[in-house]
């Protein structure tokens, strides 16, 4: 499959992923972040588990785990948090951070290179973003910053260590192992610290049927098989589609205003995403069979 196909099917992920919050607010009971995290990532990876028979080996326990927690548990408490405490435009514009992150961990961890282009797409990126979101009435508050900041070094960590750590399975098993650890970080944390769910509506159903099946199992089946096959940094402008998406949902579907000002932001992110594509194309095509990782090998059968 070519690279602009894999750069489409992996950037379905972070589009889907912009619908979490009007499903989020229109759709599920408020006030339980913690515990609709562990019902998204649980029932998600138990199935997918179920559906692939292939449980992680005890060697590769300690690394799902860590992965499980980087990329859901542990960053999505803290992107609720940031969600709770800051302006919605704020929050996204701290996670759109983790650009700019990956770049620099992919260089200590994986040895890249930093490209200037990279660098200067990441910063259109976050520009974008904040024109798109950010409103004057944004207010600041340090604990929400903070885990704005966590979420985002959260999500890079596991999106770097996800291309690093990659074991010969498919993107689906891949995927199951991490939903099901995130999912069973967060189970206890919910039973501890949250009250029960009130009785759940057909809505309520609906809203979690979503966020689970498609938005974690199998947009982040997607999310994996991309970021086993494309450069950590290209794959971590994608994730700016999210809040182009979530702010095209608004106008569409709640009626909400788009002024002269965010479609300007929206139209630098999506030209800092095309940008970011070029910038971190590998400087020579060394995508060549014996040169893929075994996730990336294994995705040729998911594909």
């Amino acid at each position: 499959m070519s690279r602009n196909s894999d750069i489409i099917l992996t950037a379905l992920a972070p589009a889907v992923w912009g619908s979490t919050y009007l499903v989020t607010t229109e759709a599920l009971p408020a006030g339980y972040p913690v515990t609709i995290g562990a019902l998204r990532a649980l029932p998600a990876g138990l199935l997918l588990l179920a559906f692939t028979r292939c449980l992680p080996p005890r060697a590769w326990l300690g690394r799902t785990f860590l992965l499980g927690s980087f990329n859901f548990a542990l960053f999505w408490v803290l992107l609720f948090v940031a969600a709770y405490r800051l302006p919605g435009g704020v929050a996204a514009t701290l996670g759109s951070l983790q650009a700019m992150m990956v770049i620099l961990m992919a260089r200590g961890w994986l040895g890249t290179s930093i490209k200037a282009g990279a660098v200067v797409a990441a910063t259109m990126g976050i520009l974008g973003v904040g024109l798109l979101l950010i409103g004057p009435e944004a207010n600041l508050d340090p604990i929400g910053i903070a885990a704005g900041l966590g979420g985002a070094v959260s999500m890079a960590a596991g999106t770097v260590l996800s291309r690093k750590w990659q074991p010969p399975v498919s993107p689906l098993s891949f995927t199951a192992w991490q939903l099901t650890a995130g999912g069973l970080i967060l189970l206890p944390l919910a039973l501890i610290i949250e009250p029960p769910l009130p009785p759940l509506s057909a809505t309520n159903f609906a809203g979690l049927i979503w966020l689970s099946l498609i938005g974690a199992a199998a947009t982040y089946a997607l999310w994996f098989r991309g970021i086993a096959r494309i450069e950590p940094g290209a794959v971590s402008m994608l994730g700016m589609m999210s809040p182009v998406t979530a702010v095209l949902l608004g106008w569409v579907v709640l009626g909400q205003s788009l002024s002269p000002l965010q479609t300007l932001g929206a139209v630098i992110v999506l030209v800092s995403v095309w940008a970011g594509q070029r910038a971190n194309r590998a400087s020579t095509k060394a995508a060549t069979a014996g040169q893929m990782t075994p996730l990336a090998r294994s995705a040729d059968h998911f594909t």
